[in-house]
């Protein structure tokens, strides 16, 4: 196996993390709200650059990191209660409001930081390379992070979704939204606890995504096309579909870049195509009643 193979697929892996950790927040309130909500990836970019400003003031990457996800938490909170609320069932409209507050968002961060790619610096305790054994290969500290990361959300909103009342009637609300309604359940309030949970991961992202990586102005449309992928492979509601197209995502993109940067992106947009009437057809095979 050469090195560039290996390499190709320990970065998938590491896309694959933060791009599960953008998406799963997205996926929940995508399923339950019925919102396609382009202001996500501005919620990650903007994230990321206020953790540049909070690491600039404090030196802490923990405190940075949840910075990014509480300001964002508070945007989406906003946005949710003072805009998508008062549109609520006009798909058309609410798409073109949070595609406004995408573009809003982005000609602030323009303002706010500059157009200048920015990083954030490893902290000291995930600096350093880890050298892989057998194959002589040095992985960063900080990617192992990051997979680690993922793992640790991922038990987090099992058990917030599977042991908790709250994490019961969102899952109910996404099975079945009528039934919820019924039951005399706050939707409303229902709604803006997913909305910013799902804020406050897409900051989070942005801070380990902008340590990862570079910060750019316009990042966040890469990211949010990346999320939706995710979205649209794994399935709408499901945190093991997320998993599964965090996992697909990441690797196919990886090794496109690695081997045909030129037509990474076609080929994810071409697997979409693949798998859905693969979908499709499973449906329709399935016996009926009769």
């Amino acid at each position: 196996m050469s090195l560039l193979v290996i390499m190709s697929l320990l970065n998938g892996l590491t896309l694959a993390a933060l791009l599960f950790i953008t998406a799963s927040g997205l996926t929940l309130s995508f399923s339950l709200m019925r919102v396609v909500n382009l202001t996500h990836g501005a919620f990650y970019m903007a994230g990321g650059f206020i953790g540049v400003s909070v690491i600039k003031v404090t030196g802490s990457w923990l405190l940075a990191m949840l910075a990014g996800g509480a300001v964002m938490a508070v945007l989406a909170l906003l946005e949710e209660k003072y805009l998508l609320r008062w549109a609520r069932g006009n798909d058309l409209i609410e798409t073109l409001i949070s595609l406004s507050v995408a573009i809003i968002i982005g000609d602030l961060v323009l303002v706010i930081w500059g157009g200048y790619p920015k990083t954030i610096e490893i902290p000291a305790m995930l600096s350093g390379v880890w050298t892989i054994p057998l194959i002589d290969m040095v992985y960063p500290i900080f990617r192992i992070f990051m997979l680690a990361l993922a793992i640790l959300i991922i038990a987090a909103l099992w058990l917030f979704l599977k042991k908790t009342n709250l994490g019961i009637t969102i899952r109910a609300g996404v099975d079945n939204f009528e039934m919820v309604s019924a039951l005399g359940i706050n939707v409303r309030r229902l709604f803006t606890i997913v909305f910013c949970l799902s804020g406050f991961l897409a900051g989070v992202s942005g801070v380990v995504g902008g340590t990862f990586m570079m910060l750019v102005v316009g990042e966040d449309w890469r990211i949010l096309t990346l999320t939706l992928i995710v979205i649209i492979i794994g399935g709408m509601g499901s945190l093991g579909g997320t998993i599964v197209g965090a996992l697909i995502t990441g690797l196919v993109y990886s090794f496109a870049t690695a081997y045909i940067p030129e037509f990474s992106l076609f080929i994810l947009l071409s697997l979409i195509h693949i798998s859905e009437p693969t979908r499709l057809d499973a449906r329709s095979r399935m016996p009926s009643s009769a």
